[in-house]
């Protein structure tokens, strides 16, 4: 129940800074909202290469799979590649968008009438901007799970093998065996 809450509340307070982007954004030149575009740019280009490097590092079986070439290793069906992939697959979608109003940005101005209508469109920018920066921002959380999970198969390979080595101390210990 507390999780949905925090979903909802999420979920009111996005949709505010989006109006308010839209709202507030009027007032704001596309060249000033240019340089928020270009960094939002770049960190979905960082998140995408993060990703790319864990993916490689963590899962090069499945990588060698997936292009075709034989594992010498059998993959486990419980990777929980997708879980990795998401994030790039979304920041990859935001490149596109980002990307795309770099080119239309320049042409919508060359058409006649659009200039009549500057103030809403700047807003419409802006409010895109609002909605693909929290967009990037779930990502950036999202990109810490996969490192969680690794964390914390680690921490239960580790405990399992301290206790495994806990009883074969006791074993070796035990009086009686000669």
């Amino acid at each position: 129940m507390i999780r949905y809450l925090i979903f909802l509340l999420l979920g009111l307070a996005g949709s505010a800074i989006c109006i308010a982007g839209f709202y507030f954004g009027q007032k704001i030149t596309f060249a000033q909202q240019w340089p928020l575009f270009e960094a939002l740019r770049n960190t979905a280009a960082i998140i995408f290469a993060v990703v790319g490097a864990w993916l490689a590092i963590i899962y090069p079986e499945r990588l060698k799979i997936s292009f075709g070439r034989s594992s010498s290793v059998g993959g486990s069906g419980n990777d929980n590649v997708g879980l990795l992939l998401t994030p790039a697959v979304h920041s990859t979608i935001i490149l596109v968008c980002l990307l795309m109003i770099g080119i239309l940005a320049p042409l919508l101005k060359q058409i006649p009438g659009v200039l009549e209508h500057v103030e809403k469109l700047r807003g419409v920018s802006f409010f895109i901007l609002a909605l693909l920066t929290q967009w990037q921002v779930a990502i950036v959380v999202v990109t810490i799970i996969p490192a969680d999970l690794i964390k914390s198969n680690f921490d239960r390979e580790q405990s399992q093998q301290d206790m495994i080595a806990a009883q074969n101390s006791l074993v070796q210990r035990a009086p009686g065996d000669g």
